[in-house]
């Protein structure tokens, strides 16, 4: 048998062994030894002389000092804390409370739920898990359909691993050669364009057939309003903000008011009317945002950048001109313009009405959703505009995930030792993962299996649209029987080689990648979270119904994908923006 043909022979291998059950990574490590001993086998040399012995060393060295590795600790350690001690519960009624009066309120809260929760801890398992315990029985006590209540879970729980913060961003990024960053920015707006179209099929099918998910009872739609607020609308006026602002002029006939056993105090009536502003405060800071990157830093850094002789007296000259920082057009001053009317009319009309129902659903959310959007958005927007590296973020997140389930009061010594336990754990696990794709790479290139496989796609004369196509559809089929891991450890890089020839872009690529395995976790027969699932599910729901219900997010992820493909600047609009091409 010749060298490619036992290269092939090895990757045909490794997925049987696979399928039996064995370690990933120790069956990487062991058919790379096994075939690389065979490789450089010498008779005249005695067999400890052996060159794999020495290629696996090398291997393992690199695999460990590559510093693109050290932020997946961290961003581990900050979903196993975020998991065991926030307050997801809350934030689940809470959202709930918020789309009460959109069809499937409970199903559109999962996905809300989900995909918040996804960013926070990029663990599949414990966000299904999670939403299974407190979202599935509601859902089902309510009359919703089986595969609709089982599909939002698995679908809107792998969410974690596609939208950054996400493990398997970093692993693609070691494994190919990117930027962590630019691949984080390329992430950022499929990941949530994927969420959106869940949340259109679900809409949809609950319009189409309403028997699928009932309009809950009154009383489990109804707002818990206190007291003191009815009377607060009396002392003062129906209008909860107007009222507000009049209570800060004139305190004293709240001063009898009573808030959860306490006098609501002057102290009370301000802490109240800055939950009212929260809204308006996060729709106006994301327009300054917007206007600070794109007006204000831009210009200052296309200053910094001019020639010397134009500079003012004394500034230094920087690197060339970068797409980035040549300025905003002028569609961005009308489109400003216009998103800012349509801000002001949305905020005008939210206020209007500003009951004692819907100050109480801003202090749920505030109290439950905020400091998780917070922390989300720091870790992401430090990463995003250059302030930190990934690994200094990660450690950032880690940090607020204490600091969050320590002021939530739910995080003892016994869930933290679980938790750092879990990280060294699954951190050992993608190390190991990395030293035995390192040499099994090694082995199988030596051996011309890599050559073969790009002879033979070259030899196929297909275009590059093609070779997109052919490349995602065995990975997609590969999602099959195998998980996200090994499709990115072993046959990631037999594609990236030849991705140079067909001019494609290995973010835009990479980006795919992640799209397509979200078909991993919702394929039979391994779809594992269609088992975490189960594991928490009553006993009546059926495997077969979890399936049923994941089928429509598969063909949903294809749609995703081709849209992708079609409209690039959805992938790589943000990464060229913020670092230029």
């Amino acid at each position: 048998m010749s060298d490619p043909a036992l290269g092939l022979l090895m990757l045909s291998l490794i997925v049987v062994v696979i399928l039996m059950g064995f370690p990933t990574a120790f069956t990487l490590m062991g058919l790379g030894m096994f075939f690389g001993f065979y490789a450089f086998y010498n008779p005249a040399e005695h067999w400890i002389d052996n060159r794999v012995f020495d290629l696996m060393v090398q291997r393992t060295y690199g695999a460990m000092t590559n510093d693109v590795l050290i932020s997946i600790p961290l961003f581990v350690l900050m979903g196993y804390v975020m998991e065991r001690g926030a307050l997801v519960d809350k934030m689940f009624y809470s959202i709930q409370l918020a789309f009460r009066r959109v069809p499937a309120s409970l199903a559109v809260a999962t996905l809300i739920v989900c995909t918040f929760w996804g960013i926070a801890s990029g663990l599949v398992g414990a966000v299904v898990v999670l939403m299974g315990v407190i979202a599935l029985n509601p859902m089902l006590r309510a009359g919703y359909d089986v595969k609709l209540a089982s599909g939002v879970i698995t679908a809107g729980g792998t969410l974690g691993i596609l939208i950054p913060p996400s493990v398997m961003i970093i692993v693609y990024a070691a494994v190919a050669g990117q930027s962590v960053v630019k691949l984080y920015a390329a992430a950022m707006f499929p990941g949530f364009f994927l969420s959106f179209l869940y949340l259109v099929y679900i809409l949809g099918w609950a319009l189409l057939q309403p028997k699928i998910a009932p309009p809950l009872p009154p009383e489990q739609n109804r707002v818990p309003v206190p007291d003191w607020m009815r009377r607060f609308q009396a002392a003062y006026s129906p209008n909860m903000l107007a009222g507000l602002l009049k209570a800060l002029v004139s305190p004293l006939r709240a001063s009898s008011l009573d808030d959860h056993g306490r006098p609501l105090g002057y102290w009370g009536i301000v802490r109240n009317f800055g939950a009212s502003l929260v809204p308006a405060g996060l729709l106006l800071g994301t327009l300054w945002l917007l206007w600070w990157y794109v007006v204000i830093h831009q210009q200052g850094r296309a200053e910094e950048e001019l020639p010397a002789e134009l500079q003012p007296l004394g500034s230094v000259a920087s690197a060339p001109t970068t797409p980035a920082a040549s300025g905003p057009s002028d569609g961005f001053y009308i489109s400003f313009a216009i998103a800012a009317v349509f801000a002001a009319v949305i905020l005008v009309r939210y206020y209007r009405r500003m009951t004692p129902e819907r100050l109480q659903v801003i202090k749920l959310l505030t109290a439950s959703v905020m400091p998780l959007a917070i922390l989300t958005v720091v870790v992401l927007a430090v990463i995003l505009f250059g302030i930190t590296t990934a690994t200094e973020s990660a450690a950032v997140g880690a940090a607020g995930a204490f600091l969050l389930a320590l002021h939530a009061r739910t995080l003892d010594w016994k869930r933290t030792k679980e938790a750092v336990f879990l990280t060294a754990k699954t951190t050992a696990m993608v190390c190991w993962l990395f030293v035995g794709s390192a040499l099994f790479s090694a082995v199988f290139a030596i051996l011309g299996g890599q050559a073969l496989i790009e002879r033979w796609v070259l030899s196929l004369d297909l275009s590059p649209t093609q070779f997109m196509i052919l490349s995602q559809a065995i990975i997609f089929l590969l999602g099959w029987p195998l998980e996200w891991t090994e499709i990115i450890i072993i046959f990631v890089p037999i594609f990236l080689p030849l991705l140079k020839h067909f001019s494609i872009d290995p973010i835009l690529w990479g980006v795919l990648v992640f799209v397509n395995l979200q078909a991993a976790f919702l394929s039979p027969p391994v779809a594992m979270s269609a088992f975490y699932l189960k594991g928490v599910a009553p006993k009546h729901v059926t495997i077969n119904q979890i399936f049923a219900g994941m089928m429509p997010y598969m063909l949903i992820v294809i749609l995703c994908m081709v849209i992708m493909y079609l409209w690039p600047g959805l992938t790589l609009w943000l990464p060229n923006y913020l670092y230029g091409n």
